[in-house]
């Protein structure tokens, strides 16, 4: 593997990705970030949960999440629901604000993404997804010979 060629492979991802994330930004009217977004969208998936499971599902810890959770519920885009039966009980649960930023980031997203690759042509577009197709497949196959 020549790693000029991986280096320059590393460098292209990296300005793609810093350039997306401020192109979205710039166009997402709320102060949040990504990791907000991704805290959103496992909300809608499974509905509430605790904020250690969050974390645990997303990859952050502890404190991130609560710092993300905390962001969330003073933007109204969360909230948080006490167990009635055990107050220490607490958990994040998507507002209606929340489900309306969700869903404008992820149309902002796809805005982003569109017009990223509409510089490619069919066959492009076909190679690259097998490529990343390739790389998503061996990633979880590593998770999965790290779980054994």
């Amino acid at each position: 593997m020549n790693q000029t060629n991986i280096f320059k492979l590393i460098q292209a991802i990296e300005q793609m990705n810093n350039d997306n994330i401020m192109r979205f930004t710039k166009a997402f009217p709320y102060p949040i970030g990504i990791s907000p977004i991704l805290v959103l969208y496992e909300l809608r998936t499974k509905g509430p949960q605790k904020q250690v499971e969050l974390a645990e599902t997303v990859g952050y810890t502890k404190g991130a999440m609560t710092n993300i959770a905390t962001k969330l519920v003073n933007l109204g885009l969360a909230e948080r629901m006490y167990n009635e039966n055990d107050r220490r009980t607490i958990q994040l649960k998507m507002t209606a604000a929340g489900e309306q930023a969700l869903t404008e980031a992820q149309k902002i997203g796809k805005d982003v993404f569109t017009q990223l690759f509409e510089v490619l042509s069919e066959e492009e577009i076909n190679q690259y997804l097998k490529i990343q197709e390739k790389l998503v497949k061996s990633i979880h196959d590593r998770k999965k010979s790290n779980v054994k």
